[in-house]
């Protein structure tokens, strides 16, 4: 009996922290571009994007494909960095365990 009040004792301290971290990483920031910097995006997080920063050198009205995918190439890229910054961050506090649903 003592294990499970030990291990509810844990699992509570973990949530707890896991609740300030989450806090604390609504307020990073990652940023990542594409097309050598023309097209700069940042993300926090929560995966929200925050800004979006386009060169004028690569709007090209009769090559809109191109700038289509810098844009989504700079957003998927500051979404998998804000991902992993916070899966690092979620992974320090349960010790690696990979729990469902958690983060």
């Amino acid at each position: 009996m003592a294990n499970i009040n030990q291990l509810m004792k844990q699992a509570q301290q973990m949530q707890s922290k896991m609740a300030v971290a989450q806090k604390e990483l609504e307020s990073r920031e990652v940023e990542a571009s594409s097309g050598g910097g023309m097209v700069k995006v940042k993300v926090n997080g929560k995966q929200e994007l925050l800004n979006i920063t386009i060169d004028k050198e690569c709007v090209d009205p009769n090559d809109t494909e191109m700038l289509e995918e810098l844009v989504k190439t700079a957003i998927n890229q500051a979404v998998k960095e804000s991902q992993d910054m916070v899966s690092g961050a979620m992974s320090k506090i349960t010790g690696g365990l990979n729990i469902p649903g958690m983060f």
